[in-house]
């Protein structure tokens, strides 16, 4: 099980067992069905989780910080001796780990459509009247389970040989309860046939059924291969047995009385010239299984040089055989010469080893590995294969593409961060980002290592971020706001065309947009930006003063409202009142001027003022001011104003 579960609490009865499995289950989100239950979650304290911790790397020497109060992630920072140091404070469970459920039925299919593991913690009935509209592919369900509001008992609905029957033993083992467990073969053999172990492959999964079925009936069975998992299970053998299990690499058929296991021991060595189309080295490589008699179920994944770790065909044919593509950098290849079957000068000169596709399947199938089809040729593109004496994990060789996305947290509360950058920040090996925004992720920075630098450091952080991506590492490069608005995207693009780091340039890249402050604040006060807008930074560090002035001179000309960010600094005091003087110049003294500081933070305070009014005092570095153009308006609300400026519908005020 890959996903994090969502935890289903219904009453405040089970509130205690539900806090008890968030503290073992890393990632875990409580789900909860009423106000009260959603207001206890989000006070109730939550011991530390034993593992899983953020690592916090820094540019300060190693100095400790402590994280913001939010979910316990155990955090493993470096000290100054070079110790690992952990942390035991108690928190609470952050924001955006609770989830407030408007209608039960509608929320547990939504989560079990998503894939989203279910351990709801209330009566197996409730589950079972909920998710029966959506039940259809026994083979594609997440695991469901259902657990007694006092931990008393551990129930594997759905799933149970998709990671259900695992997820049972673990909640059970934390409850001090055995889990009821049903599916027949765990029970009588103490194995799940159709869910095999990391680096296995069921090939005839549609003839299961009745295989297991002669099984449950009595019937023994042989086991032709090797397959230890298997040889240490319950499952009656025979060598005289009409039931057989396979254990092979090669293409095999299976029937009702023949079972067909794979172990993925084959390495599939891949090299292409750049732009080939995936649908060349994809036949190539199915080809080459064929001529070799091998199953695509017996490869455990798709190996070439570094170089190669951003050509489309690579990835399109790891897709298609379900492995991971995985890559070696040329020197580990060159040590591989003497055991190739083709070495050649020329892909020598090009990449600087001797072989790719061999090479790539020595490195990866290990030391003892057999070379056993050479190197095949298409027009762009070739493939090897080697052996490996046992399955082995490709994620464990080699290194993945690397990624770099760019997230915008949004001005600072989790409700205003979008899906996408959650789901970026969760993907993510490594975090990188200024001190404060690292600290306001809470739960989405565990098990990641985090790069935390203070302000200043901006092009160093965006440097780093590219070279971890560049060496294999999933990396997020955090900005608070929108990246792309005075933020850190922009800067890793202008990276990328003036340092001209080959690397950088093969990096897939994403922006992911957030909620500005400029957003953020005008919603609080109405809609002040309900027409034309502009967006002016006051900071003269990267752009002359003059600049900025002529830009607010001619955006105040031209009536728009102007979204002031960066008013002033410790070291910045006067800006804000020279952008004043030359507004004042064209719009009158009473203008609205909305002041919002720390907007979605707890400190958060918005205030609007008059034009004349406004001054560097009013503002900081957290403070979006927003000034109202002559047309913008103002409509009195209990403790306060909106603001608002119109579009020119037809909704003049009535005389």
């Amino acid at each position: 099980m890959t996903v994090a579960p969502a935890i289903i609490v219904l009453n405040r009865f089970a509130l205690e067992t539900a806090m008890r499995l968030v503290e073992v289950l890393p990632g875990a989100t409580l789900h909860c069905g009423s106000d009260e239950v959603f207001r206890q979650a989000g006070e109730a304290p939550l011991p530390l989780a034993g593992e899983g911790g953020a690592r916090r790397s820094s540019s300060d020497g190693g100095r400790e910080r402590g994280l913001c109060p939010g979910r316990s992630v155990n955090p493993i920072r470096h000290s100054d001796a070079g110790k690992q140091v952990n942390h035991t404070n108690n928190f609470s469970l952050q924001e955006d780990l609770i989830h407030k459920i408007d209608h039960v039925p509608s929320h547990l299919q939504n989560l079990y459509q998503e894939g989203t593991p279910i351990l709801a913690i209330c009566a197996a009935g409730i589950v079972i009247r909920a998710l029966a509209p959506v039940l259809a592919d026994k083979r594609a369900e997440p695991p469901v389970l259902a657990v007694a509001p006092d931990g008393s008992a551990v129930i594997p609905l759905l799933g149970g040989h998709h990671g259900a029957n695992d997820l049972a033993r673990q909640v059970g083992a934390v409850l001090r309860v055995a889990p009821a467990i049903t599916t027949a073969s765990d029970l009588a053999f103490g194995v799940a046939l159709d869910d095999p172990p990391p680096g296995w492959r069921l090939a005839n999964l549609q003839h299961l059924k009745p295989f297991m079925a002669a099984l449950l009936d009595g019937a023994a069975v042989r086991l032709a291969g090797s397959a230890p998992w298997l040889e240490k299970s319950g499952l009656p053998f025979a060598d005289d047995a009409a039931l057989e299990i396979l254990v092979t690499t090669e293409a095999a058929a299976g029937s009702e009385t023949r079972l067909v296991l794979h172990p993925q021991s084959v390495a599939l060595g891949v090299g292409c010239e750049r732009g080939a189309e995936p649908a060349e080295l994809i036949s190539l490589a199915i080809q080459t299984l064929a001529e070799a008699g091998q199953s695509p179920l017996a490869i455990a994944g798709v190996f070439s040089v570094d170089l190669k770790a951003d050509e489309p065909a690579v990835h399109a044919l790891a897709d298609h055989l379900g492995v991971p593509a995985r890559f070696f950098d040329a020197a580990t290849l060159e040590a591989l010469t003497p055991r190739l079957a083709n070495p050649s000068d020329l892909v020598f000169r090009e990449v600087g080893c001797h072989g790719v596709a061999e090479a790539a399947a020595l490195a990866a199938a290990g030391d003892t590995a057999t070379l056993f089809v050479e190197k095949r040729k298409s027009a762009r593109a070739t493939c090897a294969l080697a052996a490996a004496p046992a399955p082995f994990d490709a994620r464990a060789v080699g290194r993945p593409q690397g990624w770099l996305a760019i997230v915008g947290l949004g001005p600072g509360s989790s409700d205003w961060r979008t899906p996408e950058a959650e789901r970026l920040l969760r993907q993510a090996s490594d975090l990188v980002g200024h001190d404060l925004y690292l600290d306001l992720l809470g739960d989405l920075s565990e098990g990641k290592t985090l790069h935390s630098s203070p302000m200043g450091e901006e092009e160093a952080r965006a440097r780093l971020a590219l070279d971890l991506a560049a060496s294999g590492h999933q990396v997020v490069l955090v900005s608070s706001g929108d990246p792309g608005v005075y933020a850190m995207a922009t800067l890793v693009f202008a990276l990328l065309e003036t340092d001209g780091r080959e690397a950088w340039r093969r990096l897939p890249i994403q922006v992911a947009p957030g909620v500005t402050a400029l957003h953020a604040a005008a919603a609080r006060v109405g809609a002040p930006t309900g027409h034309d807008f502009c967006a002016i930074s006051l900071s003269d560090l990267l752009t002359p003063w003059e600049v900025i002035a002529r830009r607010v001179e001619a955006a105040a000309a031209a009536d728009f409202v102007i979204g002031f960010f960066n008013p002033v600094s410790r070291r910045r005091d006067w800006q804000l009142d020279r952008a004043r003087d030359i507004l004042l110049r064209h719009r009158a003294k009473e203008t609205p001027v909305i002041l919002a500081r720390a907007v979605g933070r707890e400190e958060e305070s918005v205030q609007v003022i008059s034009l004349a009014d406004l001054s560097a005092d009013n503002a900081d570095m957290l403070t979006m001011v927003i000034v109202g153009a002559s047309t913008t308006r103002t409509v009195p609300r209990a403790g306060g104003v909106w603001v608002y400026t119109p579009r020119g519908y037809d909704c003049e005020p009535k005389p």
